[in-house]
């Protein structure tokens, strides 16, 4: 049986977006002298930070011999990590990226960072948030072949479509975690012409407690004003009009510490092609 469709959510301020890097911690003293020594006698090179690599050499002088500020015999002995940045996935270009240009340093077990990209609860809950993977918004039309000049076009979801959807993250050996949670609340529809009206007015049509949006069509109700619909004003006359349904969800999110808040609410929108017809009247 196919898996229902899935998408990422788009967020509804166009100024806001997860960071585009931070830190973690990514190996421990012996991880890390067993990839230097791995290194030793080849030609490849390492990744120190994400946009650096070193060759064995400068690997065994700052982290085996101490140079240049480095460390003694990688920190064997010592509780803790050695941390490096991270890029979010797909921007790795960004120039924000080059903000966590450190490179790989240590850090002691059971702290983070004093650096304005060390990770924190509230960065887990926005990089929880790009994970995301909300349902694609399949409305049921009636009728759904043709719609009908200046009658209503009835628009619902059944229940249990929509829930809520929670994403945790968490860095290891930190004590850090954050868990966001995207909430449906409402359907918004753009009939794609002008020259329509949407019920309500706003096109907002608010999801139900058990998850479902409008009232299912029956028969008898084609006079019926909808409490989630459209009443097309014109034929489409070849060109069918593209029907926008983006369903918002609010995401809130808690995390260690007691740490909470709210992030910019998102949307995921699907399109679909909508035929208007005249109403046919004949003369006797």
């Amino acid at each position: 049986m196919a898996k229902p469709a899935t998408g990422t959510l788009a967020s509804v301020d166009p100024n806001w977006e997860p960071p585009a890097c931070w830190y973690e911690p990514v190996l421990s003293p012996e991880e890390l002298k067993a990839g230097v020594e791995k290194l030793k006698g080849t030609n490849n090179l390492a990744p120190v930070n994400s946009h650096l690599l070193w060759a064995d050499e400068l690997f065994v002088n700052h982290y085996d011999k101490g140079q240049d500020g480095g460390y003694k015999n990688y920190n064997l002995g010592e509780k803790g990590m050695f941390w490096r940045d991270v890029v979010r996935a797909g921007h790795e270009d960004d120039i924000a990226a080059w903000d966590c240009n450190r490179i790989m340093f240590w850090q002691d077990a059971g702290t983070v960072p004093d650096d304005p990209n060390a990770p924190t609860p509230k960065v887990l809950a926005a990089y929880a948030y790009d994970k995301i993977r909300v349902p694609a918004t399949e409305i049921e039309l009636k009728p759904m072949a043709k719609s009908t000049v200046n009658l209503p076009t009835w628009v619902w979801l059944d229940k249990g479509t929509f829930k809520e959807v929670k994403v945790r993250a968490e860095l290891p050996n930190t004590g850090l975690w954050a868990e966001t949670t995207a909430k449906p609340v409402a359907l918004h529809l753009e009939p794609g012409t002008a020259d329509a009206e949407t019920y309500p007015a706003s096109g907002d049509c608010r999801i139900n407690e058990d998850g479902s949006i409008g009232t299912p069509y029956t028969d008898g109700d084609a006079n019926e004003t909808p409490p989630c619909g459209i009443r097309y004003l014109r034929a489409t006359n070849g060109d069918p009009f593209r029907l926008t349904a983006s369903i918002t969800w609010e995401i809130s999110w808690e995390g260690s510490g007691g740490a909470h808040g709210v992030l910019p609410d998102g949307t995921f929108e699907t399109t679909r092609d909508v035929a208007v017809r005249e109403i046919q009247s004949v003369n006797r």
